[in-house]
């Protein structure tokens, strides 16, 4: 396990967000980026944070970035990803953002559930809380490597 970074430069915190967004220029100018986090989060416009969030793949995705992947496990139940599927679908329709959540290893059957509690949330508390999960996979990212 690492410790939470002191500084952490653009590169590295695109690896972590998988992608290259405001919200990771942003941070790479703070000194302790991931602890810094929430305070650059307040402070980016709605379309910054949807690019953030946008940036990142839909669980049960078939094209992830090697991290991802792992991160998701192999559970590749047909089913269960057409289910996914079809839930993230509707999740972008509803929300206009892509579903975030910090998976922890779990099965991609667990998903299903945290979704369509998920869909019970306000647009408002739906993009907090997708936020949020997106700063807990960067940071479990960092302390895994």
């Amino acid at each position: 396990m690492h410790d939470l970074p002191r500084q952490l430069t653009v590169e590295q915190l695109a690896d972590l967000f998988e992608g290259r967004t405001t919200l990771v220029e942003r941070l790479a100018g703070h000194e302790n980026p991931l602890g810094s986090a929430a305070e650059v989060i307040a402070r980016l416009t709605e379309d910054e944070k949807l690019e953030a969030l946008n940036a990142h793949p839909a669980i049960g995705a078939r094209r992830l970035s090697a991290r991802s992947a792992a991160e998701q496990g192999a559970d590749d139940d047909p089913d269960t990803l057409a289910e996914l599927e079809r839930l993230n679908r509707a999740y972008e329709q509803r929300f206009g953002f892509r579903f975030v959540v910090f998976v922890n290893r779990r099965p991609k059957s667990e998903i299903i559930s945290i979704l369509h509690e998920r869909f019970g949330r306000t647009r408002e508390q739906e993009l907090e809380a997708a936020l949020e999960e997106l700063v807990a996979i960067a940071r479990d990212r960092w302390q895994r490597r």
